[in-house]
């Protein structure tokens, strides 16, 4: 199975709705490493790493969001695999 790197910007609704917490959740569940965090702008932004199809489903994941979330676009930018990250986690 292939490995995947995504760097994603989810705009919308995703800030305060427990957003990060949720990705982190669905992130470890899928066994996907990375990073996520808030940005100045009100968007999300984060780093995926991980199988094909565990990395699909976090960016799945993404485009609903927790309940209270609306989210209105997800941007997927597709980057090299690295393999640098040990866990998923979230950044101030």
């Amino acid at each position: 199975m292939s490995q995947k790197r995504v760097h994603i910007f989810v705009k919308g609704k995703v800030q305060g709705v427990y957003f990060r917490q949720g990705m982190k959740d669905i992130a470890e569940k899928k066994n996907v490493t990375g990073w996520v965090r808030n940005l100045q702008d009100k968007r999300v932004e984060a780093v995926l790493e991980g199988k094909d199809t565990d990395v699909n489903s976090v960016i799945k994941w993404s485009q609903m969001g927790p309940p209270n979330a609306i989210v209105e676009n997800v941007e997927i930018i597709n980057e090299n695999y690295k393999g640098e990250f040990s866990k998923f986690e979230i950044l101030s």
